[in-house]
């Protein structure tokens, strides 16, 4: 990969440049948070325990540093503060005072025992953007508890339709609710800094990952009000459309989705089943749902008799959303993803290079530009500080 280096400043044309945000913020949804921020231009100032954010350590390591890390990092600046001491905290209180958009993700009430809570600035700096974000949310019988992505499933009812109806409980491969609970952040904040440009006031944002969570789970939630049962696992079929799921061919599973009648016309089309479009059990897809069991077993034994390249070239051929299930390398060596260039090569501080997945959005055909490399600890003290110090003489 070519050597690029990236610790620049975003473009003035950027719709967030401009935007100081100050990040008091580790692992996860809080980071995840404000690099969104970050790609759109805004400053964001990551401040690190002299300790560093704990993800730093996290493997896979390249040349000691955290691809993990550098993942959900970039395009920010780092300085290192104990905020327990009195002149490192009096400089996250400046900071803080310069900035537009403040995002911590700590317990509730731990910013606040070390005045650097909503309330120490919510008098003196009426259009500060403040954004809290939490297992569990800032009040409440459960506020005072702690919660990780695994917990956070578990209580939301994620896990409960998650995997096999006969199976092990699972949870979702990836941390669906820490990074559910960052987008919910990014877009309220980006909801009130258009309320803040038009003249008014900010406020404190509170984001919950048990919410946020239930939020992404409208489906199974209005399930539940408008039936009175629980929604429960089917493994990869769908509750109410079929054939949606995966299947089984000679040499390997992939998966279809005909989520319409004419979708599943051409399925039958495909296996040489007109048949089955007849079939009264498979007449809508209400039907179809309710016999959907049934119909896998029959699609599963046509399919049997090709290799899954064969059925979905087929299936693609008459315009049936299809598709291997691939693994990462696989996902991200598809022609689609290297057409959009959503993997870009990334510079690590050490001078290494690496690669990593950039922003998925375009904006008039163009993608947020990754211009600053992720930050060693404590990197940009001097030129974060260092302004504010002159300020104040």
């Amino acid at each position: 990969m070519e050597r690029k280096l990236t610790d620049s400043k975003p473009s003035a044309t950027a719709p967030l440049a401009g935007i100081r945000v100050v990040e008091f913020c580790h692992v996860a949804a809080g980071p995840f948070c404000s690099m969104l921020l970050a790609d759109m231009g805004a400053d964001v100032i990551k401040i690190e325990s002299p300790g560093g954010d704990t993800m730093r350590q996290w493997p896979p390591l390249t040349e000691g540093f955290s691809e993990n890390f550098a993942s959900l990092n970039r395009n920010k600046r780092s300085i290192a503060l104990n905020l327990k001491d009195p002149a490192d905290n009096a400089a996250a209180v400046k900071l803080v005072e310069s900035a537009d958009v403040v995002v911590e993700n700590n317990r509730p009430g731990a910013m606040k025992r070390l005045n650097l809570g909503y309330e120490r600035f919510a008098a003196t700096s009426p259009k500060l953007i403040y954004c809290s974000l939490s297992a569990f949310g800032q009040q409440g019988p459960r506020s005072s508890e702690g919660g990780f992505d695994l917990t956070v499933q578990a209580m939301s009812g994620i896990m409960s339709v998650t995997g096999e109806a006969d199976g092990e409980p699972v949870k979702c491969g990836i941390p669906i609710s820490d990074f559910a609970t960052g987008l919910y952040g990014a877009f309220a904040i980006s909801s009130l800094l258009a309320r803040v440009r038009a003249g008014g006031k900010g406020g404190h944002i509170d984001v919950s990952m048990l919410g946020a969570s239930l939020a992404v789970g409208a489906l199974q939630t209005s399930e539940y009000f408008g039936s009175g049962k629980d929604p429960r696992a089917l493994g990869a079929a769908h509750p109410r459309n079929a054939p949606y799921q995966a299947f089984s061919a000679s040499d390997g599973n992939f998966v279809l989705a005909a989520g319409n009648d004419g979708l599943w016309k051409s399925v039958c089309e495909v296996v040489g089943r007109m048949d089955l479009f007849e079939d009264a059990r498979f007449r809508s897809t209400i039907d179809r749902a309710r016999h959907q069991e049934a119909l896998a077993i029959i699609l599963n034994g046509e399919f049997a008799r090709e290799t899954v390249d064969s059925v979905l070239d087929k299936l693609r051929r008459a315009g049936v959303p299809c598709s291997s299930i691939n693994t990462y390398s696989q996902a991200l060596n598809d022609p689609q993803v290297a057409f959009m260039g959503f993997v870009e090569a990334l510079e690590l501080p050490n001078g290494a290079m690496t690669q990593t997945f950039g922003s998925p959005i375009r904006i008039d055909g163009e993608a947020p530009k990754i211009y600053r490399r992720p930050p060693l600890l404590g990197e940009h003290g001097d030129s974060v500080l260092g302004p504010l110090s002159a300020a104040a003489k």
